[in-house]
């Protein structure tokens, strides 16, 4: 998330290739990515369940393209209420990860743009700026992602749910279990994401940069610039002795 994006994330020396950002992108959405899978994998899981037991019950499938009856669409109204929470993580996290790429790449032009002294000022006004961004473009975000819920995941759940599999999905998303769940989503995630990111970082890291020099080669495109922003500051020339 943004506030875990520190000046010391902002000033850590990166290699400066516009493939980069795909890099630090996938490790900004792992966090991200985790969030929304534990958070929605209850959901999922009594889904199929649901699915599953109905299906036992049932003997034949049920003729399709049936309208849908007030009473069904009525529990899919609940169901997509109950998984708001979900639905606003998705529209905070589709803002959130560029907003983390961007201060990634801050990050690469500090070391390579910005005098040394002021490395730090510049990288706090950055850090305001993209916090700024964020608060003010994941309200617009989350409501209209609320917004257009019913019409895009409605008619998924009318197509793919009989009354009865919509009936035991929204008791089990409206129980106390359910929610005990979805409240420690925030917990789980990071004591899955932290250790994640920190016991893989020495093995994907190098896997990343080689996938990078590849495609960059690949692309036919220079690594020079990158080594002169990766490295230390090229030392300046030793005045000739007259």
């Amino acid at each position: 998330m943004i506030s875990s994006l520190n000046i010391r994330a902002l000033n850590s020396r990166n290699r400066s290739s516009s493939l980069s950002r795909l890099r630090a992108a996938s490790w900004l959405a792992l966090p991200v990515a985790a969030a929304l899978l534990l958070g929605l994998s209850g959901t999922a899981a009594m889904a199929q369940s649901a699915k599953a037991a109905s299906a036992a019950a049932k003997p034949a499938p049920a003729a399709a393209s049936a309208p849908a009856s007030p009473a069904k669409k009525a529990l899919v109204k609940r169901v997509i209420q109950l998984q708001q929470p979900g639905i606003e993580a998705m529209a905070r996290a589709l803002v959130e990860q560029p907003a983390g790429a961007i201060l990634q790449q801050v990050g690469r032009t500090l070391q390579t743009n910005v005098p040394a002294d002021k490395r730090e000022a510049v990288g706090r006004e950055a850090q305001a700026d993209v916090r700024k961004f964020v608060d003010e473009v994941v309200p617009v975000v989350r409501k209209r992602a609320v917004e257009i819920a019913p019409g895009t995941i409605g008619p998924i759940l009318e197509d793919k749910f009989t009354e009865e599999e919509l009936k035991q999905l929204v008791a089990w998303l409206d129980s106390p279990v359910s929610r005990k769940y979805q409240q420690i989503g925030g917990e789980m995630q990071k004591a899955l994401s932290e250790p994640l990111i920190r016991d893989s970082r020495a093995t994907v890291e190098p896997k990343m940069r080689a996938l990078e020099e590849s495609l960059m080669k690949r692309l036919g495109v220079s690594d020079a610039p990158a080594s002169a922003a990766g490295g230390k500051p090229a030392s300046a020339p030793t005045p000739a002795k007259k």
